[in-house]
């Protein structure tokens, strides 16, 4: 099905690394407000990290990784004491601070205290599955816009502050995407990057043993165990699919691949131009190169955040269209809609991302396929981890082997 929908030729491979990457990932907290299904870390109440603490990871960092931004997540950061000292020492150090937050914290008057602190932008991570209180209660992803235009038009209203929005994606909400795509669209203005989330659990129809190192470990009870069986296997092209039926126009630039399957798509990214009428076109594979290497060139750096700023030249990102065919599609159906509509001209044009995450993947000889390249590498005893998997050493001390179950035949 790949080959159908995409051929890796076509697109970039971003080019992040382990050392050279656009965001790195702190947790100065593990606590949460919210239960999420799904969620990989444990929810702990005496969790926070100390400035100190927090100061030393960021000069991990800084020593091993080259990066733009950092994703200042958790638990739900908002809930640790000191964020606001957290985002300035980011700033200061001339690193965009980007919150991870479920947003239940977030207040007017937090929101400016940020603001003034240095941060650069929010992710908000809303969906139907988080145990969400009495008015969210029950409400599926597309009545969770609502929720979703609430923090957009927040931080809109606080002027300069850069707005995404994670989901979440599981085989009975993925059929929500394509009028979650739609509304991020009629929103270009105020809402900058879409991110979706696929689902990923250890359950209990997944045929492996787990270890670590020699010693066998029974996952029943390990935190993002979950002990119903359950579809973990969808991938970010079953996702792209699914979007491109209702708009065959959908055109994905640039991708990371696996580390243990190269032809696999864990990050694929879609940027795109338009108004809060029409999307005028999808960017091609030139453009994010272009992007990306102007801007490794001039600060030193791969770019995470695009600001608001930036993201309002959308008729200057047609000019790309000398180099690339994406920009250059887009800019001729502009040029079309003001030949029967002048005024339009005086309306800005938007750029806006969407990208599809493809989690861990477990492969059938037990190999275990991460995202090649990964923006959300964090620190645990000094060194660069997975964050998604940060459970694992912090309770065994390494990474989890995963093993195939082998079949025993009857009579052996």
């Amino acid at each position: 099905m790949q080959e159908l929908l995409i051929d890796h030729k076509s697109l970039y491979r971003l080019p992040w690394t382990l050392p050279d990457n656009a965001i790195s990932w702190l947790e100065p907290t593990a606590l949460c407000n919210l239960k999420c299904d799904g969620c990989y870390r444990e929810n702990e109440s005496n969790s926070h990290k100390s400035l100190e603490t927090i100061k030393h990871e960021l000069d991990i960092f800084e020593k091993y990784r080259n990066c733009d931004g950092i994703s200042i997540a958790g638990g739900d950061p908002l809930l640790h004491p000191q964020i606001i000292e957290i985002v300035e020492e980011i700033a200061k150090r001339k690193i965009k601070p980007i919150i991870n937050t479920n947003g239940v914290a977030l207040t007017k008057e937090l929101l400016a205290m940020l603001k003034k602190a240095g941060v650069f932008g929010f992710t908000f991570h809303i969906d139907s599955k988080q145990g969400r209180g009495a008015q969210w209660k029950d409400k599926n992803e597309l009545e969770l816009n609502e929720l979703r235009l609430y923090y957009a038009k927040m931080l809109a209203e606080a002027g300069g502050i850069s707005c995404s929005f994670n989901s979440t994606i599981y085989e009975d909400t993925a059929h929500y995407v394509p009028e979650m795509v739609q509304w991020a669209a009629d929103h270009i203005d105020i809402v900058q990057v879409m991110v979706f989330i696929i689902y990923r659990q250890i359950v209990p129809n997944l045929p492996m043993e787990w270890y670590s190192g020699a010693q066998k470990v029974e996952m029943g009870n390990f935190w993002y165990a979950d002990q119903k069986e359950r579809k973990i296997d969808m991938l970010s092209t079953d996702l792209l699919k699914i979007i491109k039926e209702r708009f065959p126009e959908f055109r994905p630039c640039a991708f990371l691949n696996g580390t243990e399957k190269v032809d696999s798509y864990k990050w694929l990214l879609t940027n795109r131009v338009g108004d809060k009428k029409t999307i005028f076109g999808y960017m091609g594979k030139k453009f994010i190169e272009l992007v990306q290497t102007q801007y490794h060139l001039w600060e030193g750096k791969y770019l995470a955040y695009a600001s608001p700023s930036f993201t309002r030249l959308g008729k200057s990102i047609l000019f790309l269209g000398l180099f690339d065919e994406g920009a250059r599609n887009a800019a001729k159906k502009y040029v079309s809609s003001l030949i029967k509509n002048p005024f339009r001209f005086f309306k800005r044009l938007h750029y806006q991302s969407v990208m599809i995450i493809q989690p861990i993947d477990f492969m059938e000889d037990g190999s275990q396929n991460m995202c090649d390249g990964c923006p959300d590498i964090t620190v645990w005893e000094d060194k660069l981890v997975w964050s998604c998997r940060l459970e694992e050493p912090k309770k065994f001390g390494c990474f989890l082997r995963s093993v195939p179950i082998k079949e025993t035949p009857d009579n052996y």
